[in-house]
């Protein structure tokens, strides 16, 4: 048999299994997996390497157009398509699944279109959306989201905070009716509106405007309300759920709880909130802006709550929650120098970083193996959205694959990233395991350093229906 390329002499890892194999790809996909494989147009020699699936990051933000009403309207986010995916295959990352949002008063379809026009041509790796439903009109519900779902958008978000995206309960409801009779899977962001609003006021009549103040609005009980909320209604419309970036244990307990019930909830975290605390916020000349995120970063005690979930398996998923903000006017300080924190573009940059730091954190650090690594990084990302032939390395799999050097050190410094954001919140980390070649369907994107991949060449990819409806026809776990 003869092959385009030969990958031969290191070590294969997926969710189940490790061992040493050669890999054989032909046309885009992976055709064997055997030892002394030949006949390979190209070898790439990974002895001494971890040959892993290519990391899905299915919670980034690109080329994101802000409505009015958001700490961000007027923010211009800095990597689009072509940026982003570059940064997120320099990290191992071979798939992306950013936001498509329907602003207020906009048509659902009219929003994928212009979403699908951002990312013509610019892409150098696979990308899939997510649905962000702002305003679950009759037209949107009854004829726009099924037709959606229907040609492969088979994943959607909603907001349970911010004033331009947050639906009432019963909007909720009425989203996930339509979810479950078309068999989508909802991610929502789990945090208390009216508290976070009520905190904030009171936080400034007092004077208390900086970025510090920011997780003083935003405490973890306003998202643990949210998260038994979120779930409760979920349960009721009987419909699975993603909570995405869960920062510490109290709202990890309710999805304890809800799955103890038999409830299908999803859990997923980020890098930030395994590495960044609050007073993080809380640095001279506005820096502390540079962490600014919702949920904000919390203390150590949540950081060891959630390598416990990540560790007993309540966390499922680890994703970056990439929104890209320069830290200028044009960015995170466009309502002034000395904005007040409700006035600061919220997000922070991480597709590059999030497989180096989980990967030195983690595995490294002895807290997961390297099947768990790829579970919370690609396989479980490609079963619960739908991405069929990704996430994985096997025979008639898309060759996406990731060779990483395990023993590499580095210092994580901003000008090393290929992001278009001007800093990194994990400046001056130090970090042992990173990706050097990179595969995307078979075709090289990243050796030694280069970019090879052209933009472009990525591909769009319909989502099949979520792993996380196999619990209906009798499986005992979505995974």
């Amino acid at each position: 048999m003869t092959y385009d390329l030969v990958i031969r002499g290191g070590t294969i890892a997926t969710a189940s299994d490790v061992g040493k194999a050669d890999v054989g790809i032909r046309d885009g996909r992976i055709v064997s997996i055997a030892d002394r494989l030949t006949g390979g147009d190209v070898t790439l020699d990974a002895t001494g390497r971890l040959v892993l699936p290519g990391g899905i990051d299915a919670h980034c933000h690109l080329d994101q157009p802000q409505a009015p009403g958001l700490a961000s309207a007027g923010a211009v986010m800095a990597d689009g398509f072509r940026s982003g995916s570059i940064s997120a295959a320099f990290g191992g990352t071979t798939t992306i699944v950013p936001f498509c949002v329907q602003h207020r008063g906009e048509s659902l379809l009219a929003a994928v279109e212009d979403y699908h026009r951002r990312a013509r041509g610019e892409a150098v790796i696979d990308y899939a959306f997510h649905l962000i439903v702002s305003d679950p009109s009759p037209a949107v519900l009854g004829q726009e989201l099924p037709a959606l779902i229907r040609r492969g958008h088979a994943s959607l978000k909603v907001y349970m905070t911010y004033e331009a995206l947050h639906l009432s309960d019963r909007q909720i409801l009425d989203v996930f009716e339509v979810a479950k009779r078309e068999k989508a899977i909802v991610l929502i962001h789990a945090e208390n509106h009216e508290i976070i609003g009520w905190l904030a006021t009171r936080l400034e009549a007092e004077g208390r405007t900086a970025p510090r103040e920011h997780a003083a609005s935003r405490p973890l009980p306003v998202e643990r309300e949210a998260t038994h909320r979120a779930v409760t209604l979920a349960e009721i419309a009987e419909v699975p759920l993603v909570i995405v970036h869960i920062s510490g244990g109290d709202p990890l307990e309710e999805v304890r709880r809800a799955r103890a019930r038999g409830f299908t909830v999803i859990a997923e975290t980020c890098p930030q909130y395994l590495r960044l605390t609050a007073e993080d916020l809380d640095l001279p000349d506005m820096a502390g802006a540079k962490a600014m995120c919702s949920p904000p970063p919390r203390d150590a005690a949540a950081q060891a709550s959630l390598w416990r979930g990540i560790e007993d398996g309540t966390i499922d998923i680890v994703n970056s929650d990439h929104a890209p903000y320069r830290f200028d006017a044009a960015g995170k300080l466009r309502a002034g120098p000395r904005a007040p924190f409700r006035k600061v573009a919220n997000g922070i940059p991480g597709l590059e970083t999030r497989l180096p730091i989980l990967f030195s954190e983690g595995v490294v650090g002895g807290r997961i193996d390297l099947q768990r690594f790829v579970a919370l990084t690609a396989r479980n990302n490609a079963r619960l959205y739908g991405l069929s032939r990704k996430g994985t390395i096997a025979v008639g799999a898309d060759a996406d694959i990731a060779i990483w050097d395990p023993e590499r050190r580095l210092t994580i410094r901003n000008e090393r990233l290929h992001h278009n954001v001007d800093y990194t919140p994990f400046e001056g980390m130090a970090v042992q395991g990173w990706p050097e070649t990179i595969l995307s369907r078979g075709e090289i994107v990243v050796e030694a350093g280069a970019l090879k991949g052209v933009p472009g060449r990525g591909r769009f990819l319909e989502q099949t229906t979520s792993s996380a409806y196999r619990r209906e026809r009798g499986e005992r776990s979505w995974i």
